[in-house]
């Protein structure tokens, strides 16, 4: 049978959750503007959250009907709960069980209906299945290419090591494409000793990138050129020939609602001066304790500016498995916050329980400044709408992504106290006065405007963006 004459699908594989389900939904919009049919196979959970399972996934395909979403078949799983070992590691062993039921899935379509298979990062062992299948295999990298450039770098770095990095503190690291990168800025997995479980699981994912056919990325060229450029470059690791890196970004959310469906803050926003209040966002996993909240109320009062803050109710523990796991109660606004709080900042404050349209926000012309976890999905929204960033990382690739934002793109400004795990209300107050009030923060703006323009220009037209998955597209039809 022609090719030309079937329709062909592109299968979609994230692993569960906002985090990574919702990047690839704007990904496979990429797709479907492109005349491809799209499938996102999912799994499900082993544990119930608000932003996994059943109800979500519905959620999700009731909003995106275009793109047909397929649920595996579930296979036996323990109880996750109460295991011992990391998060990761438990996913990526769920996934690996999963892939005869992809296989399977994979191998239910003519060979010929098929385009390609993209994954995410925490789906490295579908490449195998791929491979069986034949089936062309990339990874989709959700977060920017300057954390890609350390990532490809790091197993030749820790390779040369008997100890981990953990012991060199804040030793600035030099990466091919990056700025100094302190070395307490990795992800924490990648500090233990070469030889700790997590730390050996998490290379092994960094070299097997090496065996798909090209990586997504989001990202744009003139955002992250010289991270791109090192990408290309023999030199970013010797001795080996690097898949094709496609920057194909910014993948993001368009924002827009209906009169009915629009938020309340929205409304609020609308009686605003333009760029004039800040928003306080830490994504949908981020949970500050209430000692910390008590802290953002005082400098958020005593800086006398306009906000519109999302409050979460804070984890029950300092555990990170629980807090990974854990389904958090209803935020109750009044026990978490000073008494008073709300009364006396009424009118130029608004406080949002647990979640805000966070794109509608960001692109909002009241809106003039953004703390943020600097997770890659809210920068890039703050890049498309031109808001200067206060960089309050909390986990991940974050503080990466910090050093990219405030030292790399010069769009924003460093919450210091977040290193010792703790910001003051007298930080608080200073930084969001100097990015409203100061001519620091109108330099930073500047700046953020001129990304926001050439946010647009990549994915116009003869953009670099459209470029690059043209050329994703060809490569592909050549295999």
């Amino acid at each position: 049978m022609d090719n030309a004459s079937v329709k062909q699908m592109v299968v979609l594989y994230p692993v569960g959750g906002v985090g990574h389900v919702g990047p690839m939904t704007h990904l496979a919009k990429l797709f479907l503007d492109h005349g491809f049919d799209v499938t996102m196979v999912l799994v499900e959970p082993p544990i119930k959250s608000t932003d996994s399972g059943a109800g979500f996934i519905e959620r999700l395909a009731a909003s995106n009907p275009s793109i047909t979403f397929h649920v595996l078949p579930p296979i036996p799983t323990p109880d996750l709960s109460f295991s011992t070992k990391h998060p990761f590691l438990l996913i990526l062993e769920l996934m690996r069980q999963y892939n005869d039921k992809l296989e399977s899935f994979l191998c239910s379509f003519p060979r010929e209906r098929l385009h390609s298979l993209v994954i995410d990062l925490f789906c490295t062992h579908a490449i195998d299945v791929a491979a069986k299948v034949g089936v062309p295999v990339y990874k989709f990298f959700a977060s920017g290419a300057g954390t890609l450039a350390v990532f490809t770098q790091l197993p030749a770095l820790l390779a040369g090591r008997q100890t981990g990095l953990k012991e060199l503190g804040d030793t600035p690291l030099e990466f091919l494409g990056v700025p100094p990168m302190p070395a307490s800025h990795l992800v924490t997995s990648l500090l233990e000793s070469p030889e700790d479980e997590l730390c050996r699981a998490v290379i092994e994912i960094l070299k097997r990138n090496a065996g798909t056919h090209g990586v997504l990325v989001n990202t744009f060229e003139s955002l992250e050129s010289l991270a791109l450029q090192a990408l290309r470059d023999p030199l970013c690791v010797p001795g080996q020939t690097l898949p094709p890196v496609y920057s194909i970004g910014p993948l993001t959310g368009k924002g827009g609602t209906t009169d009915k469906e629009r938020h309340e803050c929205l409304a609020w926003l609308d009686a605003q001066s333009e760029r004039s209040v800040v928003f306080l966002c830490w994504g949908s996993k981020g949970a500050l304790p209430r000692e910390q909240l008590v802290e953002i109320a005082v400098g958020l009062e005593h800086s006398g500016q306009r906000f519109l803050w999302v409050v979460r109710t804070p984890a029950g523990s300092d555990d990170d498995r629980k807090r990974y796991w854990e389904k958090r109660a209803e935020t109750d606004l009044d026990a978490l916050l000073p008494e008073g709080f709300l009364e006396r900042t009424k009118g130029r404050g608004f406080v949002v329980k647990s979640w805000a349209p966070q794109v509608d926000v960001l692109q909002h012309p009241a809106t003039g400044a953004f703390v943020t976890h600097c997770g890659w999905n809210s920068t890039l929204e703050a890049v498309t709408a031109g808001v200067p960033m206060l960089c309050w990382p909390l986990a991940a690739e974050q503080k990466m992504n910090k050093v990219f934002v405030t030292d790399g793109m010069g769009i924003g400004v460093e919450m210091e106290g977040y290193k010792a795990g703790f910001v003051k209300a007298e930080e608080i107050e200073a930084k969001v006065r100097l990015v409203l009030e100061c001519e620091v923060g109108r330099e930073l703006r500047k700046r953020a405007i001129e990304l926001k323009k050439q946010a647009e220009e990549a994915t116009e037209d003869g953009g670099s963006s459209r470029a690059a998955f043209a050329r994703f597209l060809s490569d592909v039809k050549s295999l």
